[in-house]
């Protein structure tokens, strides 16, 4: 039979990629002691490099810590590193909390909640926004709902790491349900500026000229103002990848089968995105996304050494 820690004052932050890696400095920075979590020699040795402490395996991390943030894809991860072999749950101390902030469904956050309750652990249902460079600034929107002392045990850490933290309800659930949508409207307007963007290079504008009337325009969006530089730029380096949103949007479609809810527009966005991920594209930044439309119309992209001024 497993152990359970005692007693921890520790940050556990399970998943060192950009949103983590950037959340645990955040952290760090502030003052609370941290322990990241990542089965990446790299992402572990990116933390420990800014001054962090790491470790391979959820359960190592749990026997130090009190307060655990799981970042990681999806809710298949959420389960491997919470209930699998090395996972967190058996080990936590009681009233532990464990903060969820992947995007996962919120039927999924829901029974979570109840699962994690039935053993002793508080749960905040806490999907973030605002990407890696928020992250990295400690001033991400947390999209939280859970019991009132999950709340209070977290408050240093949603101190750290958000710029504005919504309190959405007082059960697992509330959170993931408004990340969703938060999400779906993300798909859409970066499906919808890729295909802005291609229109306009298909008409022959100049692409650099079309961005700086549009962000001026009643067009503007902020996902058009942030993902079109990357195409101008040519750089698909990805920050959040094609793939993240063929995940988002079938969760989104997820909840809509529950719900009888059909959403036409998500839909759209959704099939542009799996256009995307089965040209290849899957692993690039989700502005990528607009090499659908050059598949398709032959339109001529900006080229990374364009925008680094060579010929």
């Amino acid at each position: 039979m497993v152990e359970r820690a005692s007693h921890a004052e520790t940050v556990g932050v399970i998943g060192l990629g950009a949103m983590g890696l950037g959340t645990a400095t955040a952290l760090l920075e502030a003052g609370l002691a941290v322990i990241g979590c990542d089965i990446s020699d790299v992402a572990r040795e990116a933390f420990e490099s800014r001054g962090g402490t790491s470790v391979d395996t959820p359960a190592e991390l749990a026997r130090r810590c009190s307060v655990v943030l799981v970042i990681v894809v999806n809710a298949e991860q959420v389960e491997s590193v919470l209930f699998g072999e090395t996972g967190v749950v058996n080990r936590l101390a009681s009233g532990s909390v464990v903060m969820q902030c992947a995007t996962v469904a919120p039927s999924y956050a829901k029974a979570l909640g109840e699962r994690l309750d039935a053993v002793g652990l508080l749960m905040l249902d806490a999907p973030i926004s605002g990407g890696a460079v928020k992250a990295r600034q400690g001033r991400l929107s947390v999209m939280a709902s859970g019991r009132e002392a999950a709340y209070a045990k977290a408050k240093p850490v949603l101190d750290a790491m958000a710029e504005t933290v919504y309190r959405l309800g007082g059960f697992p659930g509330a959170g993931s349900s408004v990340k969703l949508v938060n999400q779906l409207l993300a798909g859409v307007h970066i499906a919808a500026a890729a295909e802005a963007m291609a229109l306009g290079i298909r008409m022959g504008i100049d692409p650099d000229t079309l961005f700086d009337v549009i962000t001026h325009s009643a067009g503007n969006s902020w996902m058009f103002e942030n993902r079109v530089p990357h195409i101008l730029k040519g750089d698909y380096t990805p920050l959040s990848t094609v793939d993240i949103f063929v995940k988002d949007l079938n969760i989104v479609h997820q909840a809509g089968r529950e719900l009888a809810f059909c959403m036409p527009v998500a839909s759209s966005a959704l099939q542009q995105f799996t256009a995307a991920s089965g040209a290849g594209f899957g692993r690039e930044d989700d502005s990528a996304v607009v090499k659908v439309y050059q598949r398709l119309s032959g339109i001529t992209l900006p080229a990374a050494n364009d925008a680094e001024g060579g010929t």
